[in-house]
């Protein structure tokens, strides 16, 4: 049989293959095997693979999320940060490829339920699959101490908030921002930067990710709100029980074990619960408030769609503000996966730059609901020094298997003479040993005084770093999809653990592209216009 699956405690040295590959989470103990060699351009595979299955993503979604409690599931909305969902689709087609090659591939899988869908496929050979009902066990009683975490923790939100009195202006157009540690309180936000300065009549309100001590620190503005002020007693003793259960239909079909193990797994933590609980408490402030119009940092996630439903019915203006990147993995932000299409799409959203509005509107939004009105966050073209002689600077991304992988394929190199600088994400430490090759700057790329490359995997840095040019490589960890964000006109080299080396002897600086042509510079204008023409605040109060 040209695919041989099997469980990590079942490869044996004397089981026949040619060459092996690995859903992660196997445990790697026949990887010591200098005579097997790993699968070809596996990366490049997998992550082909993954591009191949988002129209197919697309329609499961638009299907399952017709499901009352798929409303608050990352799966249903092709979330690829949130959900591994499409990564599963990706190694369903990836096998199928391989069961059709002459070669032998070793297959190990230790995840129960990719398992189950991959061995009755033709052409794979299978031992015994992974215990199933154990591990569903475990992640249901995981979910049940989360969403216990979860109402304890809203309920002490609540009454701090409560006690601390903040509320907000009736009609006052406003931000709905999450509680990033830059923001300030003197107009500074980290996602819409000094837009409050610019438009001193926008309120802010914090979405519940932020704690309300920290709202408070905020609210020191006088301008800034926290949401779990509206959260209500009778809303918590429900969120225990508070989670995506899909429908027996969902799980019918030939990706149903997928589906299943979705849900197990989201159901292993309290996302669900928390999404109940800013729903909740966003639509009680927006019929309370009634502000004639709130914009956010929009990606499509759960709570943005449920916010601009509720905003239409209030008869709300709804901005969403396209604040970071969005790039060809990014699946969640076009209305493909939507189940009621563009009627949870914001009435305007509002595009950092033209390559980005272009990314959009090729993925369904249309025209005339998108507009550039400039970088709010990300500076493009000053900054950077490049140095051919100087150290490597490694971005590690907030992932920790990523980070980890990356520090085994980099560790071996600084011992052959290259050197490196690792920035540790700024919300998720990780610590690693520092040599006379390897250390950690805790500056960034515009403090330092210069380097040789970028090394990245997740985030914005590798695309500000081919906009000044520096030569960029994008790691690719095994087994998984690391999602790509650059724009269609810009592409750093993809690099793993095995092609890095090879990467590092042959770097060259990109083309940078005109000023403007991925970045427009802010225009204040479009977002007075967006909001209505607000100069001034407003002060009527709540009542």
């Amino acid at each position: 049989m040209p695919v041989v699956l099997r469980r990590s405690v079942d490869v044996t040295p004397d089981l026949a293959h040619d060459r092996w590959c690995s859903v992660p989470g196997a445990i790697a103990t026949f990887c010591d095997r200098p005579n097997r060699p790993r699968l070809a351009e596996f990366a490049t595979r997998l992550e082909a693979a993954f591009e191949d299955i988002r129209d197919h993503w697309w329609e499961l979604a638009r299907a399952i999320a017709k499901t009352p409690s798929a409303e608050l599931a990352h799966m249903p909305t092709a979330g690829t940060y949130a959900s591994d969902f499409g990564v599963m689709l990706a190694w369903v087609q990836l096998t199928q490829e391989l069961a059709d090659e002459e070669e032998r591939t070793l297959l190990v899988c230790d995840d129960p339920w990719l398992f189950r869908l991959l061995a009755g496929f033709e052409g794979v050979n299978c031992g015994t699959p992974p215990p199933l009902w154990s591990k569903i066990i475990k992640l249901r009683i995981r979910g049940v101490l989360a969403r216990i975490r979860v109402a304890v923790r809203v309920t002490g939100e609540m009454l701090t908030a409560r006690r601390i009195g903040l509320s907000g202006s009736a009609n006052a157009p406003t931000l709905i921002v999450y509680g990033h540690p830059d923001s300030r309180s003197d107009g500074y936000d980290a996602y819409f930067g000094t837009l409050m300065r610019d438009i001193p009549g926008l309120q802010r309100m914090m979405h519940t990710d932020c704690p309300a001590a920290r709202a408070t620190q905020l609210a020191a503005d006088g301008r800034t709100s926290s949401l779990h002020a509206w959260g209500k007693f009778k809303w918590i003793l429900p969120l225990l029980w508070t989670r995506w259960r899909p429908a027996a239909a969902d799980i019918a079909g030939p990706e149903g074990l997928l589906v299943a193990r979705a849900a197990e797994i989201e159901g292993s933590g309290g996302s669900a619960a928390m999404t109940r609980w800013q729903i909740n408490c966003q639509c009680a402030w927006l019929e309370q408030s009634k502000p004639g119009c709130i914009s956010w940092p929009w990606e499509n996630h759960p709570w943005e769609r449920a916010v601009v439903r509720a905003a239409k019915q209030q008869g709300i203006r709804t901005v969403g503000f396209q604040h970071t990147v969005v790039g060809p993995h990014m699946f969640g932000q076009s209305p493909s996966a939507n189940t009621d299409g563009l009627d949870s799409i914001p009435d305007q959203i509002i595009c950092n730059g033209p390559v980005y509005r272009d990314n959009l509107a090729e993925w369904g939004i249309p025209d005339q609901r998108l507009t550039i009105g400039g970088n709010l966050r990300l500076a493009e073209h000053d900054g950077f020094t490049y140095d051919p002689d100087g150290p490597i600077f490694v971005a590690l991304p907030g992932h920790q298997e990523f980070s980890t992988e990356m520090m085994e394929a980099i560790y071996p190199l600084g011992q052959e003479g290259h050197r490196f600088l690792f920035k540790v994400h700024p919300m998720y430490d990780f610590a690693f040993h520092e040599t006379d090759t390897i250390s950690r700057t805790y500056g960034t790329l515009e403090e330092l005084p210069g380097v040789s490359a970028v090394i990245y995997c997740l985030g914005t840095i590798g695309l500000e770093a081919l906009l000044r040019g520096m030569p960029t490589l994008r790691f690719r960890p095994w087994g998984t999809i690391a999602m790509n964000t650059l724009p269609p006109n810009l592409s750093a080299r993809a690099v793993d653990g095995e092609t890095l080396a090879t990467a590092l002897g042959s770097l060259h600086k990109p083309r940078v592209p005109a000023s403007g042509a991925v970045l427009s510079a802010f225009d204040v204008s479009v977002w007075n216009r967006a909001f209505g023409g607000v100069n001034a605040p407003c002060n009527k109060p709540l009542q």
